[in-house]
């Protein structure tokens, strides 16, 4: 999944933290997990537990792919 242009620079010995949601609530809209036509008016059955996962099987592993950009 794509997600949108930040630009962020790590120096050395910086970590980051990966986190795995379906929605990021409150600053997006929670996400219902169905698909109703607007979600301002969708009824509260329509919002339900997810669940996400993160694969660790070397065939079908989950893995995060940062480009890196040399610096100048």
């Amino acid at each position: 999944m794509r997600l949108q242009d930040v630009l962020h620079t790590f120096g050395k010995g910086h970590r980051i933290m990966v986190q795995v949601q379906s929605s990021w609530f409150p600053m997006f809209d929670r996400n219902p997990q169905v698909y109703v036509p607007n979600i301002y008016r969708a009824p509260a059955s329509a919002f339900v537990r997810a669940t996400e996962r993160v694969w660790t099987d070397r065939e079908a592993a989950s893995a995060v792919d940062l480009p890196v950009i040399p610096p100048e």
